[in-house]
């Protein structure tokens, strides 16, 4: 499959390459690692977005090829002499944002590479995979099958961050011995520290954003036997703060690190509506649930953007969530099983009475 695939998308010269709206570490990793490997066969490449590179991505090598769409006719000509569409990281016209009339009227082919459920169908060609952990993972494949060495420290980079970033830093369950054996070809091809790549993305926030973070805090709820966690993040503590929304980035998995916690969201009211962060542990899956709203995502890691104020939307999110999870009651702790307050387990019992003994000695 790589290879058919691969055959078509290098049988073309001019090649525009886009993501989803909101970029993040996957959406611009997966952009350009697979346009550094196609300016390095000759081809001319332009990648433009709707929405800005984030601050936590900024210092990416090379990423200053990735331009934010002005819609500026130079722009526009660019897209327009594109013989090739390449959408990576989403599989629907509107996740495209403002580029998305561009790119519906354009006469190009249109590709797709992405890991997401549910792909539309306007596109010509397909390389996609809902089991594959990271767009990113995709990426490296066709790499590696057409020519591993062209794997480059740049290329690298991008490629780890992609996978990293929707990983959730290797916690989720599309992490499977075969990602681990491919992100160890990459370090080794890109001779890459992790290190400073994870300081970079996860130990650079700004003051504003840890100021924001102790507020969102502050907020958060627990439902339904204290297994739905989440945390609300008004337009008004965003400039209160002078904090940008980009910074609330990972916010969610605080909720989602309580004990009980099997879900968590992350509501971020904007000028045109409310963002939700849907994020699960295990088996609890969320994308059905993001995709109710008009969203998606992966079995742990999902999201949606309702146009409704932030008040309704938590509201309605929030009563449905029954309606995708299963919410059983916790049992209740057996008192035969559960020490009462005046009572010491066996294992309490037994360290006190071996410091008694030292004691004696």
């Amino acid at each position: 499959m790589a290879d058919q695939f691969l055959e078509q998308l290098l049988s073309k010269q001019r090649i525009f390459i886009t993501t989803h709206i909101r970029p993040d570490g996957d959406a611009i990793g997966s952009q350009l690692s697979l346009g550094l490997f196609l300016e390095s066969l000759g081809k001319e490449v332009v990648m433009i977005n709707s929405d800005h590179i984030p601050d936590n991505l900024s210092w990416m090598p090379a990423v200053e090829k990735v331009k934010t769409f002005d819609k500026s006719l130079k722009q526009r000509e660019l897209i327009d002499q594109a013989d090739l569409i390449v959408v990576v990281d989403t599989n629907a016209l509107d996740r495209i944002g403002d580029l998305a009339p561009v790119v519906k009227t354009s006469n190009a082919p249109k590709f797709l590479i992405d890991h997401h459920t549910n792909p539309e169908t306007w596109f010509s060609e397909t390389y996609a995979r809902v089991s594959a952990a990271s767009t990113a993972e995709l990426i490296y494949e066709l790499i590696a099958s057409h020519n591993p060495d062209l794997i480059t420290p740049t290329i690298a980079t991008a490629l780890y961050v992609g996978i990293v970033t929707d990983t959730g830093s290797f916690r989720y369950s599309a992490v499977v011995p075969e990602l681990h054996r491919v992100v160890a070809d990459i370090l080794e091809r890109g001779e890459l520290s992790p290190t400073p790549i994870h300081v970079a993305l996860y130990d650079n926030r700004s003051l504003s954003s840890l100021r924001l973070l102790s507020r969102a805090l502050a907020t958060i709820t627990l439902k339904y036997e204290e297994q739905l966690g989440y945390m609300i993040i008004p337009q008004k503590l965003l400039r209160d703060l002078q904090a940008d929304s980009d910074e609330t980035d990972g916010f969610v998995n605080y909720a989602l690190s309580i004990r009980t916690v099997k879900v968590a969201l992350l509501f971020l009211e904007t000028a045109k509506g409310t963002k939700v962060s849907f994020r699960s542990k295990g088996d609890a899956a969320v994308n059905t649930w993001a995709q109710s709203f008009g969203g998606g995502g992966h079995k742990n890691a999902s999201g949606a953007f309702l146009r409704k104020s932030l008040e309704s939307t938590i509201s309605e999110v929030v009563e449905s969530a029954p309606r995708f999870l299963d919410f059983a009651k916790p049992p209740t702790p057996s008192t035969h099983d559960t020490p009462g307050e005046d009572q010491l387990s066996e294992e309490d019992a037994s360290y006190l009475s071996s410091l008694l003994g030292m004691k004696d000695d």
